[in-house]
C-alpha cells in the first residue's frame, strides 16, 4: 500500500466515524417538521377568526382545519406534547446513567463533586429546553380544550402545569401563565396582576389573541377588545395568504408534477428507448482517472475539508457564533459553506488538473434544455419527497434531527438574514453539491457500475453527508431525481435549477411559517 492510499484511508475512517457519530447523535434531536406542523396550525388557528366578520369569504373552519378544527389541532399538540415528554424521558435516563457511573469502586462517589461533565451539562441544557417547550405546549392544549367547552379539563390542565412548574427553577413564568389562565376562566373569573402582559409574554398568534380576548371581557375594556378584534382581523387575512402560498403552491406544484411523472412513466412503457426519461440511459461518461481519484475527491474534498478540517479550524479560533444575533449567523453560514466550496473545489481540480482537457460531457453546461429539466425535475420531486417524508414521519416519530441551518432559518424574519441564507442554501449550496456528487461522483462511478446503480449509489451518498437520520430517506429521492436529470439533460445547470428551486421553496416555506411566531 502507497503511503497516499493509506492516508486515504486513515481519512476514509475519520470521515466514516464522524457521519456514524453525527447520525447517531441526531437520533435524539427533534424534526423541524414536527414543530412546523406546529406553526402551521397556528396559522390555521389565526385564520379562522375570519369568519366571524367576513361572511362573503365562503371561509370556514372546517375548510381550514376539518369538521372539528379545535379537536384536531388539539390532537397534534397532544401528539408533540407525548413526543417531547417521551424524549425528556429518554434523557434523564441518560442522565442518570451518567450518575450512576460516577460511583467509583474505592467507594469515592463522584455524583456528590460539584462539577459535571461536559456531557452532563449538554443534557441538563436539553431537558431545561424540553421542559420550556412542555410548559408552552400545556399552555395552548388548555386554550384548546376550552375552545370545545371543556372547562374543567381545561382548568385541570392548568393546574397540573402549575403544580409541575412550580419548583422548577427558570420557569416560573409557565406556573404564572398557567395561574393567569386559569384565574380568567374560573367561575367567578379572577384578574391577576400583571396578566395582560404574562399573556402577552407566553402566548402567540391565536393562543395569544384567546387569552387577551377573555381578559378583557372580563375586565369589559370595550375599547381594548374592540381594537383587538380588529388586529386579529388583520392578522387573520395574512394567515390566510400564508396559508394558500405554503399549503396551496405546494399541492399545485405536487398536482402538476404527479401529472407528469404519470405521463412520463406511460410513455417510457409505451415507446421505450424513444421516450423522454430513456434519453441518455444507457450512456456513460469516458472516465480517465481510477478509482483512487474519485475516492480522494470525495473523502478529501467533501468530508475532510468540511466536517473536519473546516470545524476544527473555526474552534482553534475561538469563534463561538452561538452568542450573535441571527445577521450575524447568517453570515457564518455563509461563510463557512464558501470555504467548504473553496476547499472542495480546490481538492477536485489538483485530483484531476493532470487529465485535462477533458473528455467531452464532462461539468457540461452547454445546451438551452437545462430550464425545461430543471423545472420539471423539481415539479416531479415534490410529490414524491412528500410522499417519502409523510413516510418517514412515522418512522421516527419526530426524532432524527435536522439540518441546523433549517432552525436558524425559521428564525430568520430579518430581510437581510433571510437574503443572506437564500444565497447559501438556493445559491452556493446547489452549486457545490452538483459539482461534486452529480457532476464528478455519478460520472466517474459509471466507470465500474451501471448508470442506475451510480445514481443509487451518489444519492445515497449525497443523503447520508447531510448527518440527519431523518433526512436520508427524503434527500435520497430527491438525490434520486437529480441523478435522473442530470444524466438525461447531460446539463449540470439542469440538477443546479432543481436543487436551487426546491431549497427555494423550503426556505420560504420557513420563513412564512416562523412568521407566524416570531
Amino acid at each position: 500500500m502507497t503511503l497516499k492510499r493509506f492516508l486515504l484511508l486513515l481519512l476514509t475512517l475519520f470521515a466514516v466515524g464522524k457521519i456514524i457519530l453525527s447520525l447517531g447523535s441526531s437520533l435524539s434531536q427533534p424534526q423541524i417538521q414536527a414543530r412546523l406542523e406546529l406553526y402551521q396550525v397556528n396559522l390555521s388557528l389565526q385564520a379562522t377568526t375570519l369568519e366571524a366578520v367576513e361572511e362573503d369569504s365562503q371561509i370556514s373552519s372546517e375548510t381550514l382545519l376539518g369538521e372539528n378544527p379545535y379537536a384536531d389541532a388539539q390532537k397534534k399538540y397532544e401528539e408533540s406534547l407525548e413526543l417531547a415528554k417521551s424524549r425528556r424521558r429518554d434523557i434523564q435516563t441518560q442522565l442518570e446513567g451518567l450518575s450512576a457511573d460516577a460511583t467509583v469502586g474505592n467507594g469515592v462517589n463522584l455524583a456528590q463533586v460539584p462539577d459535571v461533565s461536559p456531557e452532563e451539562q449538554q443534557l441538563q441544557g436539553t431537558i431545561q429546553e424540553l421542559n420550556g417547550f412542555i410548559g408552552e405546549l400545556e399552555l395552548k392544549i388548555g386554550i384548546l380544550e376550552l375552545k370545545q367547552n371543556n372547562t374543567e379539563t381545561a382548568l385541570a390542565t392548568w393546574q397540573g402545569l402549575q403544580e409541575e412548574f412550580s419548583q422548577e427553577t427558570g420557569f416560573a413564568n409557565i406556573s404564572r401563565a398557567a395561574s393567569v389562565l386559569a384565574g380568567l376562566w374560573e367561575t367567578p373569573p379572577q384578574v391577576s396582576e400583571n396578566a395582560e402582559t404574562t399573556i402577552q409574554d407566553q402566548l402567540d398568534g391565536w393562543f395569544e389573541y384567546e387569552g387577551l380576548h377573555r381578559l378583557y371581557e372580563v375586565q369589559g375594556d370595550e375599547a381594548a377588545l374592540a381594537s383587538l378584534e380588529t388586529a386579529q382581523q388583520e392578522k387573520a387575512q395574512q394567515a390566510l395568504f400564508n396559508l394558500a402560498i405554503v399549503t396551496g403552491l405546494p399541492l399545485i406544484g405536487g398536482l402538476i408534477g404527479f401529472g407528469l411523472l404519470l405521463f412520463l412513466l406511460t410513455q417510457w412503457a409505451i415507446k421505450g428507448k424513444e421516450s423522454i426519461l430513456a434519453t441518455n440511459q444507457n450512456t456513460t461518461w469516458d472516465t480517465p482517472w481510477d478509482w483512487e481519484i474519485t475516492w480522494q475527491v470525495l473523502v478529501v474534498g467533501f468530508f475532510f475539508v468540511g466536517q473536519i478540517l473546516l470545524p476544527l479550524l473555526i474552534a482553534a479560533s475561538g469563534i463561538n457564533p452561538g452568542i450573535w444575533d441571527i445577521q450575524g449567523k447568517a453570515l457564518y453560514v455563509l461563510v463557512t459553506y464558501i470555504l467548504m466550496t473553496v476547499g472542495g473545489l480546490t481538492v477536485l481540480y489538483f485530483s484531476i488538473r493532470k487529465y485535462f482537457p477533458l473528455p467531452e460531457g464532462w461539468f457540461q453546461i452547454k445546451g438551452n434544455n437545462w430550464l425545461v429539466w430543471g423545472i420539471g425535475g423539481y415539479l416531479v420531486a415534490i410529490p414524491l419527497v412528500v410522499i417519502v417524508s409523510i413516510i418517514n414521519q412515522e418512522i421516527w416519530q419526530g426524532q432524527g434531527g435536522s439540518n441546523p441551518l433549517l432552525f436558524l432559518a425559521v428564525q430568520a424574519q430579518d430581510k437581510v438574514a433571510l437574503l443572506i441564507f437564500f444565497i447559501t442554501a438556493a445559491i452556493a449550496a446547489p452549486i457545490f453539491e452538483e459539482i461534486i456528487f452529480r457532476g464528478f461522483l455519478l460520472p466517474s462511478l459509471t466507470k465500474y457500475i451501471p448508470l442506475w446503480a451510480a445514481i443509487g449509489l451518489s444519492s445515497l451518498l449525497f443523503s447520508v453527508a447531510h448527518l440527519s437520520l431523518s433526512e436520508v430517506l427524503p434527500l435520497l429521492v430527491l438525490g434520486l431525481v437529480l441523478g435522473v436529470v442530470y444524466t438525461r439533460s447531460r446539463n449540470i445547470l439542469a440538477s443546479i435549477l432543481v436543487h436551487s428551486l426546491w431549497n427555494s421553496g423550503t426556505l420560504l416555506s420557513l420563513y412564512i411559517l416562523g412568521s407566524s411566531v416570531n
